[in-house]
């Protein structure tokens, strides 16, 4: 059993790819996040160069396992045997890849924490909690709130990344380290702004299409602006236009400490797939 690292984009995608794109909603984040290294840059997540990974049982058999690491960030994991999750924590430990945590389906997730327990001792936190939605029949609001849904334009660039920036906040996440996200946004399309009152009150944004599959992110209103229904609406809209342009597994990930949110997207047709976790380790 063998995991192989590379800091090389074109290695791991050639290495990885037909795992990744066998399972596109099990490998969602991994990805969207290496589409977005290729188009916004290697340094789109952080100053520190990403490192990739995969996973062989010997050196002939296919790949079953895939790891992506954007420093400062946690590493986001495929899910893999529990062979492989063992063995990864001590290459990471051989190579000094010190990494904050993971980012995982539950079981992945808290194999590697285990073992990276076990080798270094320290703490694990669970920071985070997510549920991965998959869209079956989209069911808007009815009735919808005051507005209409109309794409984000060049205009909107500075609202947008506020907007961006403001939602990172809230989950957790280090801010936009620019504006190319927002403008890669706004150029192909991927961002969705509710209007009332002549005014953007909401936004929804989405991926992009990898494989048939895309992935709702991020939704977003303004604190005194929320409970009105906009984020519904938003979202909603953002789906109906994926669906229409062809996408075959539309996806997006909630807070489970968020019941109200939840409850919303399972409104709008979306059915639980599985949870993941953010884990965070503590050194000893």
């Amino acid at each position: 059993m063998t995991w192989t690292t590379t800091r090389d984009l074109d290695a791991f995608e050639a290495a990885a790819g037909t795992f990744l794109r066998g399972r596109p909603a099990e490998h969602t984040v991994l990805l969207s996040v290496a589409s977005s290294l290729r188009v916004i840059g290697t340094d789109a997540y952080g100053e520190g160069a990403p490192s990739f990974g995969w996973w062989r049982r010997d050196g002939r058999s296919a790949v079953e396992a895939a790891f992506v690491w954007t420093p400062p960030r946690t590493v986001l994991l495929s899910p893999m045997p529990d062979g492989a999750a063992a063995e990864l924590v001590d290459v990471l430990a051989h190579e000094q890849l010190a990494i904050p945590g993971v980012n995982a389906g539950r079981a992945t997730a808290e194999a590697v924490a285990a073992a990276w327990q076990r080798r270094h001792g320290g703490t694990v936190r669970t920071a985070e909690h997510h549920r991965l939605y998959r869209l079956g029949e989209l069911t808007p609001p009815a009735p919808a709130p005051p507005g209409v849904a109309r794409l984000a334009t060049t205009a909107d660039r500075d609202l947008l990344l506020a907007w961006f920036t403001a939602f990172a906040a809230e989950v957790g996440d280090p801010p936009p380290r620019d504006a190319r996200a927002v403008d890669d946004r706004i150029a192909h399309g991927r961002c969705l702004l509710w209007e009332a009152d002549g005014r953007p009150v909401a936004m929804a944004g989405v991926t992009r299409t990898l494989f048939g599959m895309a992935r709702v992110a991020p939704v977003y209103t303004p604190p005194e602006l929320r409970g009105r229904g906009y984020a519904g609406a938003a979202t909603a809209a953002v789906s109906r236009a994926a669906r229409d342009e062809g996408v075959h597994e539309l996806l997006l990930f909630t807070d489970l400490a968020n019941p109200t949110s939840n409850a919303l997207y399972q409104r709008l047709g979306y059915r639980p797939v599985e949870d993941h976790l953010v884990l965070e380790f503590g050194r000893g």
